[in-house]
């Protein structure tokens, strides 16, 4: 049973926002590339494990704090016996560990995500037995990307290759689990714990006023223009979206580069540089928002 599904980050929502109406930078760049091929493995690593069927609590990016140092587990899995806690990486192409360091085929070092899961290992035992709960923890660092290769692998570790995933899942199928109200009391403690909003957060700097106004099309990125009665139409791939849909795209979009703004017909029909008719776009947020104050000071929530 998944009692917190995995949500896609909002650093990263923010930075695909962000990405077709400014210019990133090199770092924002960089960063919204490892954000979305992160996010990429692990809805396949999600994918993988709807494989797994002895009984189970299954919580996804659970982010925890001890004694001032945030650590993120991407799944935590909770079965009669034990924590599986996964760390999930979707490198491609071939690395080698040398003594303590992790290089690609070229030569260059990485961050060792070996370092990562202990890391993670470390301190989610000191949570437990800070909460009193003594349970049997066992870490895995997956590489969920067929493309990848760990040359010279040490045949004692908890890294799961991809050519060893099935293997792997049926072992883990073979193990019998029923729970408990002990396992749910776990789960409940450490859910209460999450941090729903993360410090690591790094975007940049954006004012309303600099961004380019439009609506986005969903498919490719472009900015669509013409529409008929109930579509627009992106001119870049040819994708359709009915008007009420990309109306709600366009509110969500606003609402989560400018969270603390108040939402208006005339500041959405700014946003969408005038596409589409005011009135539409008063209707659309009549039908789904609440409508707060009255005549020119009337907002929605």
């Amino acid at each position: 049973m998944i009692l917190k599904e995995r949500t896609k980050p909002e650093e990263l929502e923010i930075l695909l926002a962000l990405k077709p109406r400014m210019e990133l930078g090199e770092t924002a760049t960089i960063n919204l590339y490892t954000l979305e091929k992160g996010y990429e493995g692990e809805v396949q690593f999600d994918h993988w494990f709807t494989n797994y069927t002895p009984e189970s609590l299954i919580i996804n990016d659970l982010l925890l704090e001890l004694n001032g140092t945030h650590f993120q587990i991407d799944s935590l899995v909770i079965t009669q016996d034990r924590l599986h806690l996964f760390e999930v990486k979707n490198l491609e192409g071939d690395y080698y560990l040398d003594g303590d360091k992790f290089k690609t085929a070229a030569g260059a070092e990485i961050k060792n995500p070996l370092h990562q899961l202990s890391r993670a290992e470390s301190l989610l035992k000191q949570l437990l037995k800070n909460l009193g709960l003594y349970v049997s923890l066992e870490p895995n660092l997956v590489f969920i990307n067929p493309e990848f290769t760990l040359l010279q692998a040490p045949v004692k570790s908890p890294i799961v290759l991809p050519t060893q995933l099935n293997r792997f899942m049926d072992k883990m199928n073979r193990t019998s689990s029923k729970l408990t109200n002990k396992q749910t009391k776990l789960a409940e403690a450490l859910l209460s714990l999450h941090i729903k909003k993360s410090p690591f957060t790094r975007v940049p700097g954006y004012e309303l006023d600099s961004l380019r106004k439009g609506v986005i099309c969903e498919g490719c990125g472009g900015f669509l223009e013409g529409f008929d009665r109930y579509n627009l139409k992106c001119s870049h791939c040819g994708a359709k979206e009915s008007i009420d849909a990309a109306v709600l795209r366009t509110i969500k979009n606003y609402r989560l580069l400018f969270p603390g703004q108040k939402v208006t017909t005339s500041v959405i029909f700014e946003w969408e540089d005038g596409v589409l008719p005011i009135k539409t776009i008063r209707r659309v947020l009549k039908q789904n928002f609440l409508v707060q104050g009255e005549c020119r000071s009337t907002f929605y929530e």
